[in-house]
């Protein structure tokens, strides 16, 4: 059986994966892009030699990514989400009977058609008439949007390609693009292997929002496993959700939003970099 292995650039490590068969491999205008189904993974995507998610585990990030921030505020109408062309996020998005409209910022269309025909379980939600899909740059788009309860990005790596998406400058608009209670997240990379860009991610969502905190959970397919998540609020507590859990997950619930979040002594010893690994 053929070995497929991660050319994580950001990463010390390296993971192998077997390959049963490659379903496609092709180029956008962007990047590479390949599936391939994997004996213990089930399907896989892969961009620029780089795990993006497996039908396992992919459940872990898109339910954590998402249903923090949608269940901190008590009424979500209006949401947008740059990147994710996947599927994935808006799935979960969509699970909101309070959600009127989402707006989803993709780059690159060749994700989305990709997703579509070969990765059904995160692209199921492409043909909701709440869902409008705009193929445009992320940081582009945002700088329009207005009236908006809450913001996700669901990017590739926060310090690879994708590093406007966590400048001052984006994080500007997206505040300004929020209504006076609207709440953004996004990932912010591995606690073990990148803890001065989630520290530099934070930092910098502190220049913009009067609330931001930081949450985590396992996730064994990337780099590191201890993922984090930054969220910022112009009002709510993000520690605490505002309404019992939507229906149809297999992870997220009120219990684990407050589990997810590091202890307030924690946090503050990493974001003074008292604590060293």
């Amino acid at each position: 059986m053929i070995k497929f292995i991660e050319n994580e650039p950001f990463s010390p490590v390296q993971y192998m994966y077997e390959v049963e068969k490659v379903l496609f491999k092709g180029k956008s205008p962007y990047q590479e892009i390949i599936v391939f189904e994997s004996p213990d993974f089930g399907r896989i995507l892969v961009l620029d030699n780089i795990v993006q998610l497996t039908e396992k585990d992919e459940f872990f990030y898109h339910e954590m990514l998402t249903h923090v921030a949608m269940h901190v505020h008590p009424n979500p109408k209006r949401v947008v989400v740059i990147g994710g062309g996947d599927g994935g996020t808006v799935r979960e998005v969509l699970k909101h009977d309070t959600v009127e409209k989402v707006y989803l910022a993709e780059l690159d269309k060749k994700v989305i058609e990709v997703s579509k025909e070969y990765l059904p379980f995160v692209a199921c939600a492409f043909d909701d008439p709440r869902l409008e899909i705009h193929i445009t740059d992320g940081s582009e788009f945002i700088k329009e949007a207005k009236d908006i309860d809450v913001i996700i990005v669901d990017s590739t790596d926060a310090i690879g390609v994708a590093r406007s998406l966590y400048a001052e400058e984006f994080f500007r608009h997206v505040k300004k693009a929020l209504k006076g209670d609207g709440l953004f997240a996004t990932h912010s990379e591995s606690l073990c292997f990148h803890k001065d860009v989630t520290i530099e991610i934070q930092e910098t969502l502190k220049k913009v929002f009067p609330i931001v905190d930081l949450y985590s959970i396992p996730i064994a397919t990337y780099p590191g496993n201890w993922w984090s998540f930054s969220i910022a609020s112009i009002k709510y507590n993000p520690r605490k959700p505002q309404r019992p859990p939507v229906k149809g997950l297999r992870l997220y619930d009120a219990e684990v939003h407050t589990w997810s979040f590091l202890p307030k002594s924690l946090y503050e010893r990493i974001m003074n970099k008292t604590l060293h690994w």
